[in-house]
C-alpha cells in the first residue's frame, strides 16, 4: 500500500482519535517515519480536530485549549498515540458538533416546512376569497338579469345635462311594487368627498324633487345598478354631484342627468 492509499484509508483519523490498537499505533508511527505526506496528514487531522473542538466546546479554558494546541502542533515529529489516551474526550465534542449540525438541518427544513406550509394555506384563501368574490358577482349579475326581465319595470333613459353631456344613466322603475333601480354604468367616477344623489321629480303642478337615495356603493358595485327607495309619485327622475352625506335640496348646477318616465 503506497502513502495515498494509506492516508486515504481512514486509518489516520482513527489514529488521532486514538481509536488503533498497539500494533496499528506502530504501523502508523512506521508509515510517518518513512512517508512525509502521511506526518503532513496527521498534523493536519490534529489541527482540524483542535479548531473544532476549541469552537464547540466554549467551556475549554484558553490557557488549557493553546496547550494542547501548541503540544500537537508544535511538534516536529508525530505524537505517538495511546489507545483511550485523552483524545477521547475530542470524540465526544466532534459528536455533539455532529448533532448540533443535525438539528440546525432539521430545524432549517422544519422552517422549509413550515413556509410552505403556510404558502399553501395563503393561495388557499386566496383562493376561497377569488370564490366567494365570484359568487357575490354571480348573485349580483343574477338580480340584474331579474330586473332587466321583469316586464312591470319600466325603463326610463336619464340623459346626459350641461355639466356632463356625455354621461348616461338609467332607472328601472316598478310603478305597482314602487322600486327603483338605477344603472349608473354610464356616470363618471365621482370626485372625492362627492356623491351622486337620485331624485324622484314630480312635474305637476310645480316641480317638486324627492331624494330616494344616494349613490354611496357607487365603488364597490360590480354592476354599478343600485336600488335606492321607493318613489310613490315618479313622474321624473334626475341624479346630481351633491356632497358626501347628500343634501336637502338637488343642486341644479350639478344636475348630471334627467329623464322623463
Amino acid at each position: 500500500m503506497n502513502s495515498r492509499e494509506y492516508i486515504e484509508s481512514g486509518i489516520l483519523e482513527l489514529y488521532v482519535f486514538g481509536k488503533l490498537s498497539d500494533e496499528e499505533i506502530a504501523e502508523v508511527n512506521q508509515m510517518a517515519a518513512q512517508y512525509p505526506e502521511v506526518r503532513e496528514e496527521i498534523k493536519a487531522i490534529e489541527s482540524a480536530v483542535i479548531n473544532l473542538s476549541h469552537s464547540v466546546a466554549p467551556h475549554l479554558s484558553a490557557t488549557n485549549f493553546e496547550k494542547i494546541r501548541a503540544e500537537l502542533l508544535g511538534r516536529n515529529k508525530v505524537v505517538t498515540m495511546k489507545p483511550r489516551s485523552n483524545w477521547s474526550q475530542y470524540t465526544g465534542w466532534v459528536a455533539a458538533a455532529v448533532l448540533v449540525v443535525g438539528f440546525g438541518l432539521q430545524f432549517y427544513k422544519l422552517n422549509q416546512t413550515n413556509e410552505t406550509l403556510n404558502n399553501v394555506s395563503n393561495q388557499k384563501d386566496l383562493l376561497q376569497e377569488s370564490v366567494v368574490d365570484l359568487e357575490l358577482k354571480k348573485k349580483e349579475s343574477e338580480e340584474v338579469l331579474a330586473i332587466l326581465r321583469d316586464t312591470s319595470n319600466i325603463a326610463v333613459a336619464l340623459a346626459g345635462q350641461q355639466v356632463a353631456p356625455n354621461a348616461y344613466a338609467k332607472a328601472y322603475y316598478n310603478k305597482k311594487t314602487k322600486e327603483v333601480y338605477i344603472d349608473a354604468s354610464g356616470l363618471p367616477t365621482p370626485p372625492e368627498g362627492m356623491v351622486y344623489q337620485v331624485w324622484a321629480l314630480k312635474l305637476e303642478p310645480v316641480l317638486t324633487p324627492t331624494s330616494i337615495g344616494l349613490l354611496d356603493s357607487y365603488a364597490t358595485s360590480s354592476t354599478k345598478v343600485i336600488k335606492v327607495e321607493n318613489a310613490n309619485e315618479a313622474q321624473a327622475f334626475g341624479i346630481t354631484l351633491e356632497p358626501a352625506g347628500g343634501s336637502a335640496g338637488p343642486t341644479m348646477e350639478q344636475l348630471y342627468t334627467l329623464g322623463k318616465v
